[in-house]
C-alpha cells in the first residue's frame, strides 16, 4: 500500500511528503489526535503556507488517510490504519532495510503480466507499485527485484491475481546477476539520487535555510524517505565501489540523532494534541498502540 505523491527529488519536497515525514515522526504509533492549527505553525518554520497545508490535510482526509475529530470549534486529525500502513512501510525503510543489500541470497523475485490497452489504468497501477516494492523492468512485461519480494498485497489491492505470474529464481548461465542490475535498473540515477543528498546534507552546517531543528529534522527525514522509498535495494556485490548510499547512510543517521533532541522539545511546546477515545487508538492492523507508543 503506497501513497503516490510527486516524482521524488531532493530539497524539491512538496507538502504531503513533509506531511508524510512529519506524521511518521510525530503521530505514528500514539493514541493521539493533534489540532490542525498546530500542524501549521509547524509548516510555517519549513516555509510552508497555511493554505498549502490545509489543503493536503483535507485531500489526506478525502483519501481516508486521516481521520478529523472535533474539541469545540478545533479540529484534531488523527491516522487511519490505511495511513498507518504507510508510515510503518517507511520506517522499516529508514531504519530496519537499511540503503544497502548486504545479505541478499542470490534469488530474484520475477512478476510477468500482459494488459491490454483497454486496461492500461490498470497497468499503469500496477507498475507503480511495483517500483514502490523494488522491482525494475527486466523486458516487456517481466519485472524483476532482488531477493524474495512479497506482491500478493500488490496485486490483490488491483484486483489483478489472476494476470500476474510471480515466481523466484537464480540467474544462470549465460545471464548474471551483474548484467540484471544493469539492465533493469538505473544505477546511475540511484546514484545521483545518493549524491544530491551528500551534495545538501554531507555539510559542515547543513541545511542551513531551515530555521530550527526541528524544521531541519522534517527536511532531513523527508528527503530521506524520498531516497529509500525509491532505492531497489540492489545487491551490494553488484554496485560499485564507493557506492554513495554508504555514506549518505552514515549522515543521515548522524543528522538525525544530532537533531532529534531538540526537534522534540520544540514540537512538545507547539504542537496540540487530544488522546484517541478507546477503540480509536489505531496501527497499521487495527490494533491498539501498546501503553507508552
Amino acid at each position: 500500500m503506497t501513497i503516490r505523491d510527486e516524482e521524488p527529488g531532493v530539497a524539491t519536497a512538496r507538502p504531503q511528503s513533509l506531511m508524510l515525514g512529519f506524521l511518521g515522526i510525530y503521530a505514528l504509533g500514539r493514541a493521539t489526535a493533534v489540532y490542525s492549527g498546530s500542524v501549521i505553525e509547524v509548516f510555517e518554520r519549513i516555509g510552508v503556507s497555511e493554505e498549502a497545508v490545509r489543503s493536503t490535510l483535507t485531500r489526506m482526509v478525502k483519501r481516508e488517510l486521516l481521520a478529523r475529530h472535533r474539541r469545540g470549534r478545533k479540529v484534531y486529525l488523527a491516522l487511519t490504519p490505511r495511513a498507518a500502513a504507510v508510515l510503518e512501510d517507511g520506517h522499516r525503510r529508514i531504519w530496519e532495510t537499511g540503503a544497502v543489500n548486504r545479505d541478499w541470497n542470490g534469488s530474484w523475485t520475477l512478476v510477468g503480466f500482459s494488459l491490454p490497452d483497454s486496461r492500461r489504468n490498470e497497468r499503469h497501477d500496477l507498475r507503480s507499485q511495483l517500483v514502490w516494492a523494488g522491482f525494475g523492468p527486466l523486458q516487456n512485461g517481466l519485472w524483476i527485484a532482488a531477493g524474495t519480494v512479497d506482491v500478493v498485497r500488490i496485486v490483490e489491492d488491483l484486483g489483478l491475481a489472476d494476470a500476474v505470474t510471480v515466481l523466484t529464481a537464480q540467474a544462470m548461465k549465460p545471464t548474471e546477476s551483474a548484467d540484471l542490475v544493469g539492465k533493469a535498473f538505473d544505477v546511475a540515477a540511484i546514484a545521483g539520487r545518493y549524491r544530491a543528498f551528500l551534495s545538501r546534507w554531507d555539510v559542515p552546517r547543513p541545511a542551513e535555510e531551515a530555521r530550527d531543528d526541528l524544521a531541519r529534522q522534517l527536511l532531513l527525514h523527508t528527503d530521506w524517505l524520498q531516497l529509500v522509498r525509491q532505492d531497489p535495494h540492489l545487491p551490494a556485490e553488484h554496485l560499485a565501489d564507493g557506492w554513495p548510499a554508504v555514506r549518505a547512510e552514515t549522515v543521515f543517521r548522524m543528522l538525525a540523532a544530532r537533531y532529534e533532541p531538540a526537534a522534540a522539545r520544540i514540537a512538545a511546546a507547539l504542537l496540540d494534541e487530544i488522546a484517541l477515545p478507546p477503540g480509536n487508538a489505531v496501527t497499521a492492523t487495527g490494533a491498539e498502540p501498546t501503553e507508552g507508543a
